[in-house]
């Protein structure tokens, strides 16, 4: 069972890759290590995880496929050493003057483990960004989930990053979710969590690169988001460019 779940994202990964290549776009694969799995605010694995992916991008187009790999279980949702979660994402870039605008579509796998599992869904999303000044961007994401919640959350994000001449970067972050009636984890609408993220990268060379990322998460109001087993999660990460 665990084999075949394993199985099926390297094909889908295989596939993916295959596919950039065969049309001449960049390809990028990835692997993190992360100390929880945490999505808008909401716990999913309070251990260790690790989550695979990759990115295709031809012109205005991309194509990823992400999955969630339970190295520690989770009570009685999750088994360790098995894929949980499995996200392809599209999406369609394209700027209205200072305005970067992304069109998206999520498909979410929730693989039968021999705990669980749960029906999958889609979301559609919109994201607005800005770059005020150089190194600083802003905007607002919009996601609509048009399957089995039928109903939107919102994000507000804003980041700064700097890039030195030694191949260093560095990265803050801070985000903040509003969620409606069926998205929030309690079934109430409102504010819904905010993150803080602190994030640095190195270029080993044009085509491995490293990272390692900080974060804290909390909720803003505790009748939308109930309170959570983590706040604070970190990890490190590796990725090929091709």
């Amino acid at each position: 069972m665990k084999l075949r779940k394993t199985m099926m994202l390297v094909f889908l990964a295989a596939m993916v890759m295959s596919a950039g290549s065969a049309f001449g776009a960049d390809v990028t694969t990835a692997i993190d290590v992360n100390s929880a799995y945490v999505w808008r605010g909401i716990t999913f694995n309070d251990g260790m995880v690790v989550q695979p992916s990759v990115d295709v991008v031809a012109g205005n187009f991309g194509l990823n496929v992400w999955g969630n790999l339970d190295a520690d279980d989770y009570g009685d949702t999750l088994d360790s050493g098995e894929f949980s979660e499995i996200d392809l994402t599209l999406t369609y870039a394209v700027a209205a003057g200072p305005v970067g605008l992304t069109l998206g579509y999520i498909e979410y796998l929730f693989p039968t483990t021999d705990v669980g599992g749960g029906l999958g869904t889609r979301e559609i999303f919109l994201d607005a960004s800005l770059e005020p000044a150089d190194g600083v961007s802003t905007g607002i994401t919009g996601y609509y989930d048009i399957d089995e919640v039928e109903d939107y959350y919102l994000n507000v994000y804003m980041g700064y990053g700097m890039a030195m001449d030694s191949g260093l970067s560095i990265d803050f972050g801070a985000s903040a979710g509003y969620a409606g009636d069926d998205v929030s984890a309690d079934g109430e609408a409102g504010f819904h969590e905010y993150t803080l993220t602190v994030g640095a990268g190195y270029e080993i060379n044009e085509m491995v690169s490293v990272s390692a990322t900080l974060g804290y998460t909390d909720a803003i109001d505790d009748d939308v988001l109930p309170e959570q087993d983590t706040d604070v999660f970190g990890g490190a990460g590796i990725a090929f460019a091709f």
